[in-house]
């Protein structure tokens, strides 16, 4: 099987059905959805242990950062046009699960390209959601301070989802602003602020073209949910473990027991190996082909980060699930069991 063929099938597969949802209506709302919830759930069942690819994936990504633009366009569209209400709310839910799933997940992978272009088109598409601030938070921010107070995006220990989500959210855009006023001689709206918030508008002008009020709300709507959908990610992968503060007062590298992953091998396909989360915060320039994973080193996730995603959403089953493996591998860094990678 040809190394990049999953990611291909596993990524455009979900697109395709949301844009003949779109387009035809009929099974296809519901079919969009299920192919992007159920059928991943059971495909991630399959003894399937993908190995590290050397190929870069760059012309995927590049292939689904365009695709990211028609697919919200039809979304948008479809809100105007005289399908029934059931289809249009089941096709802003599968555009939601779409766009916060596999579409964050290649503008992460752009964002990261030393490549102008292909960072401008992972703003961009961060942006067309409405969130766009977060390519500034992500890089600036999250990479720098993760598994410490000062990052907005890691979750506390006992910290619920829906506390997170609000104080991640302002957390991220503030911090963001701040980090690129310094790298922008203290310019009150640095430039990468400025694009964020004209591509925003550009995208709310662009909907109301294609649909009128229902393509503004159909946009807020499903901006609305991929941006949960991104943070359910940024929660679940970081919940918990933090870096110690060593004896000459600084804080330990980041390494590989600072995130949590998951070996599901048809969602990590579908998500380009986000799921691989410590590979990538000790390489972020990496291509995600490249990624791997060691159970041994990593902390591991005890189901998908999508089934984890939905747990998350209920407080007090995700605390049951989660405190205790996140106190075993913070306990376990403590006593000196894991070694953090070099920075």
């Amino acid at each position: 099987m040809p190394p990049l063929l999953p990611f291909v099938v596993a990524s455009f597969l979900p697109g395709a059905c949301l844009a003949l949802a779109c387009l035809l209506g009929g099974p296809w709302p519901i079919a969009a959805v299920l192919v992007i919830t159920v059928v991943v759930f059971f495909l991630d069942k399959l003894p399937v242990c993908p190995a590290p690819s050397d190929q870069s994936g760059h012309r995927l990504s590049e292939a689904l950062g365009a695709a990211h633009f028609i697919l919200l366009g039809l979304t948008v569209w479809a809100m105007g046009t005289d399908l029934a209400m059931l289809d249009k709310g089941l096709i802003v839910v599968a555009a939601g699960l779409y766009f916060g799933q596999v579409s964050n997940s290649n503008a992460h992978e752009l964002i990261h390209r030393a490549d102008r272009w292909a960072f401008r088109l992972g703003a961009a598409c961060y942006a067309s959601i409405l969130f766009g601030h977060h390519t500034s938070a992500h890089r600036l921010v999250h990479h720098v301070h993760a598994a410490t107070m000062a990052d907005p995006a890691t979750a506390r220990l006992g910290e619920g989802f829906w506390a997170y989500l609000a104080r991640a959210w302002i957390g991220g855009c503030r911090d963001g602003l701040y980090a690129e006023r310094k790298r922008h001689g203290g310019a009150r709206l640095p430039r990468p602020y400025l694009f964020y918030g004209l591509a925003s508008a550009v995208s709310v002008v662009v909907a109301y073209a294609l649909a009128g009020g229902a393509g503004v709300f159909g946009l807020i709507l499903v901006g609305a949910y991929a941006q949960i959908q991104l943070m359910l990610s940024d929660y679940v992968q970081h919940y918990g473990l933090m870096r110690r503060s060593l004896s000459n007062g600084q804080l330990e590298p980041m390494g590989p027991a600072h995130s949590w992953n998951a070996p599901h091998w048809y969602s990590a396909a579908m998500m380009l190996n986000a799921p691989r989360h410590s590979a990538h915060h000790a390489r972020p320039a990496t291509a995600f082909p490249r990624l791997e994973l060691d159970a041994e080193t990593m902390p591991i996730l005890p189901h998908s980060l999508p089934v984890m995603a939905v747990l998350a959403l209920v407080p007090p089953v995700w605390r049951r699930i989660m405190d205790r493996r996140a106190e075993r591998w913070t306990g376990a860094a403590v006593q000196g069991r894991i070694t953090p990678a070099p920075a």
